[in-house]
């Protein structure tokens, strides 16, 4: 038999090298910029308030986009929405690298995020609709590059900053977009592009300014106190119009999230673990880099190498949750690999005050590396599972969403709590043990909302 040019093993490596190079480069540039936020606002004259829209306009605007960026991909085509998003975010990513001011840069920042919206919601389409045949693959290595993607990015941002510039956490964007640009001409079919008429407009207005005055309202609320008037109008405005949202959605005939999505089980429980499992993967990037750095004073190069530990970890969860779930369901997996990540965050909380890589870093990586790796990819399978073909790019969006937000406000609210205490080291204790309830509870959640009957094939 003769293959077609859509089930040539070819075909099938570069589907798999398109997934994992989007959502590799998407959670990448959420911490690559972290180390090398100092170097900035030495070099260009940052504000200390004005600093950390660096690393906000990135997340504003990511999440607010998202949802909007997965119906695209349903409407317009995955291929025609990757090919976009990506030449995007390299123009931004240069942008970024040859800024002379912050206005630049933090706007670099932002089109960054917009484009990232395009990114995330196809990588994960892509591999929950690919050839059953790749399927499982396809999935594995999505659940991989969102979980490796944020170490790397720490490590990459101390060494880059420290052997050449902060420009050049921008600049190593660009290969990576060309690899991705060169996978997913290969490996997309321009498959059929749909009538844009469809687009709900109020409806993606409405959820992108809700989901973007939510961001903005957690990360005032993280500089200027969660009762700042800055914080409260924000959430105000994100709870006027998340509610305009749901109303348009339920009364819409094409609606941007069809309201039956979010009466699915599967769904539910997902997007749950989801968000609390982001809550407890940044909780561990944020304060194990801020530990080894303030407590142990290791230089910022050393620093990023030591999150090398939690990189292979994640493989080692892929692989386990590969095992574990045709045996006892990903119901039972994503519940066990869970707690096995809040395990590794507990550990994390016991860090000694003075370097001890075997103790403060290689056990509690590995524990919660596997366990986050390994729920990763489960969750990404579940929450896409049943959707029909035409609404996968909206319930990849989602998913995304909640991630996203799980990872901001989780974030903030931990900061928040790490705050209270008057000794830095036990502020970092106390927010990685936060952390891991966060993520006990997200495991409880999702065990007794997802459906008891797991199909086998959803396993990596």
């Amino acid at each position: 038999m003769t293959l077609t040019p859509t089930t040539t093993p070819t075909h099938h490596r570069a589907l798999v090298g398109t997934v994992f190079t989007l959502q590799f480069l998407v959670a990448l540039d959420m911490s690559l910029v972290n180390i090398a936020l100092p170097a900035m606002r030495a070099d260009l004259g940052f504000t200390a308030s004005g600093l950390q829209w660096v690393v906000n306009a990135y997340l504003l605007t990511f999440a607010g986009f998202m949802l909007l960026g997965g119906r695209l991909g349903d409407l317009w085509g995955r291929r025609t929405v990757i090919l976009t998003g990506l030449t995007v975010f390299a123009l931004a990513s240069m942008i970024g690298g040859f800024a002379t001011n912050p206005t630049i840069l933090v706007a670099a920042r932002a089109i960054q995020g917009v484009a990232a919206a395009l990114l995330a919601p196809a990588s994960l389409a892509l591999a929950s609709s690919a050839n059953p045949a790749v399927r499982k693959t396809a999935m594995a290595f999505w659940g991989g590059a969102g979980a490796a993607g944020g170490a790397v990015g720490v490590v990459l941002s101390g060494l880059l900053t420290d052997w050449w510039s902060w420009r050049a956490v921008f600049f190593v964007n660009v290969p990576i977009v060309v690899i991705a640009l060169l996978a997913a001409l290969r490996g997309v079919d321009a498959g059929h592009r749909r009538s844009v008429v469809r687009l709900d407009v109020p409806g993606a207005a409405l959820v992108t300014a809700g989901v973007a005055s939510l961001v903005f309202a957690v990360a005032a609320a993280g500089d200027h106190g969660w009762s700042s008037a800055r914080a409260l109008i924000g959430f105000a405005a994100a709870t006027l119009l998340l509610a305009g949202f749901a109303v348009v959605e339920c009364t819409a005939d094409h609606p941007l999230m069809p309201p039956r999505l979010l009466m699915t089980r599967s769904i539910i429980g997902a997007n749950i673990f989801g968000f609390m499992l982001a809550a407890g993967q940044l909780a561990a990037f944020y304060f194990a880099s801020l530990y080894v750095q303030t407590v142990w004073d290791v230089d910022s190069d050393v620093a990023g190498l030591l999150f090398l530990p939690f990189c292979a970890g994640v493989v080692l969860g892929i692989v386990l949750s590969g095992k574990l779930s045709p045996k006892i369901g990903a119901r039972n997996s994503i519940g066990v690999l869970g707690l096995l990540g809040a395990a590794g965050l507990g550990l994390f909380a016991l860090m000694p005050d003075q370097f001890d890589f075997w103790r403060g870093i290689l056990a509690p990586s590995l524990a919660a590396s596997i366990g986050i790796g390994g729920s990763m990819v489960l969750v990404g399978a579940v929450g896409t599972s049943g959707v029909d073909s035409a609404e996968v790019g909206v319930a990849s969006g989602v998913l995304n969403s909640s991630r996203q937000l799980g990872g901001t406000i989780g974030l903030a609210v931990l900061v928040t709590i790490a705050a209270s205490q008057t000794v830095p080291a036990d502020g970092y204790h106390l927010g990685f043990a936060v952390g891991a309830v966060f993520l006990v509870a997200g495991s409880v959640i999702a065990w007794v909302v997802l459906p008891r009957h797991e199909v086998a094939s959803t396993a990596p």
